[in-house]
């Protein structure tokens, strides 16, 4: 086998191998980039709609003026 045949080789293995890396390196990024606020389930939504309703109801009654 000639020498530049197995440089060539070599060459072609080492690009498939950095872009194996490449895309494994992308997958661990898109992983650790998930911060933040977890999403609400519907019945989880429908239990804060249901708090905050109450809350901004009582904040609209007028205060009790018992002098």
């Amino acid at each position: 086998m000639d020498l530049k045949e197995i440089l060539s080789q070599l060459y072609a293995e080492k690009e498939l191998l950095d872009e194996a890396i490449r895309q494994l390196e992308a997958l661990t990024k898109g992983t650790a980039s998930r911060r933040g606020r977890k999403s609400m389930g519907i019945e989880e939504r429908r239990q804060v709609s249901e708090r905050m309703r109450r809350y901004w109801a009582k904040r609209r009654r007028p205060p009790n003026n018992h002098l």
